[in-house]
């Protein structure tokens, strides 16, 4: 690839770029670049909407940098103010140090081990913050700078506290920067402000600064809130190869033109060419192929198809142990079919529940021989068993 075509390559998909210049100077130099990005390990799994920087990461693994995945040991202490309306809970060290290790086995599902550098950033920024050299840095980065920040205007206009911590939260990402000495670092868009707080400090520390480059936050499967564990709207690197492409077989045809143009590199006027559904189609096996091979990819097809296509029940059902009598409503949030009691009379009084292929539609005591098939929803099925 040329310059141009590497550079299209490259920001395929980026929203901001600070600045194209910069990123062109750094890559004619010829250099093997340093690409940042920094992930704080506060919960075990990852999910689409992280692996969107991931696959930008691997991009530039491809022309040959070198991707620096940041394992945020010490901010994931402190809590990433970035895009949030309250302060993030702090975890415990031991709990940070667990999660990170699910955290690079999932990143390496997407990145080249042999062009990764894994970095903690506990091994700089637990002597910044002893040494003098904290005290030096709060004199370079003013109150108002910090305090311009749309989520913490948007948390103090609604009266939500913001913490000390957080208002340095900035100062320490962008020291990571610094400590490495990035060329470019990724994040997505609620990072733009912890980006170029890390420019300036490069500068005021003699360096070249770094090029800033967001992606967007993937929406979830739900199409209206940004992909999170928390809303469950999720599709997670770790999730089983059946639940991955039911999953995305799930979102619109407009979201799904949205996925192929974040998580894969595939020729957008091709795809609009296809059916809808075949199109989504092959967005689930593209992905499922990703994090689970071809195999099973192409597995989870053809499960999907016998399901929702022939209306047959999966091959690879669940046995689950209950007793005989047992409300249907606490059957289904003991195998893990609803969230919640609640949520599973709503399934049940939504007909979205069936014994054998029957609806029901009225929670009670549930009747039933051992290999009785229960549903709930679309893609829970199970083998009850006494």
């Amino acid at each position: 690839m040329n310059i141009e075509e590497q550079i299209s390559f490259l920001t395929r998909g980026c929203v901001d770029v600070v600045n194209k210049e910069g990123l062109q100077k750094k890559l004619e130099s010829g250099k093997k670049l340093k690409v940042k990005l920094g992930c704080d390990p506060t919960s075990a799994d990852l999910h689409l909407g992280h692996s969107v920087a991931l696959s930008l990461l691997r991009r530039f693994q491809d022309l040959g940098h070198t991707a620096v995945l940041v394992i945020g040991d010490f901010t994931a202490a402190v809590g990433d103010p970035s895009g949030r309306d309250s302060t993030r809970p702090v975890l415990p060290r031991e709990k940070i140090l667990e999660n990170a290790k699910t955290y690079t086995e999932q990143a390496f599902k997407v990145l080249d081990p042999s062009k990764t550098e894994i970095r903690f950033n506990s091994e700089w920024l637990d002597p910044f913050v002893t040494g003098k050299d904290l005290l030096q840095t709060l004199q370079k980065v003013t109150v108002a700078q910090v305090l311009e920040r749309d989520d913490f205007k948007k948390r103090m206009k609604e009266g939500n506290p913001i913490t000390l911590l957080e208002v340095l939260y900035s100062l320490f990402q962008g020291q990571d920067s610094v400590a490495l000495k990035a060329d470019v670092e990724l994040g997505g868009t609620d990072q733009i402000f912890n980006l170029l707080v890390g420019r300036q400090l490069q500068k005021q520390n003699g360096q070249e600064p770094q090029v800033a480059m967001t992606v967007p936050l993937l929406v979830g499967i739900d199409g209206v809130k940004k992909m999170s564990k928390s809303y469950g709207n999720y599709v997670g690197l770790n999730d089983a190869p059946n639940d991955m492409f039911g999953k995305l077989m799930s979102v619109s045809d407009e979201l799904m033109m949205g996925y192929y143009e974040l998580l894969t590199s595939e020729n957008l006027a091709d795809i609009r060419a296809l059916h809808p559904m075949e199109a989504k189609k092959k967005l689930a096996g593209l992905l499922t192929e990703r994090f689970h091979g071809k195999e099973a990819a192409v597995a989870a097809r053809e499960n999907f198809e016998k399901v929702f296509s022939k209306k047959e029940n999966p091959d690879d059902m669940p046995v689950f142990k209950t007793a005989e009598g047992v409300m249907l409503s606490a059957a289904l949030f003991e195998a893990k079919a609803a969230p919640s009691k609640n949520k599973a009379r709503a399934l049940i009084e939504q007909g979205a529940v069936r014994l054998n292929g029957q609806k029901i539609t009225q929670d009670g005591p549930l009747s039933f021989h051992d290999g009785d098939v229960l549903q709930a929803g679309k893609r829970a099925f199970f083998k009850l068993a006494h």
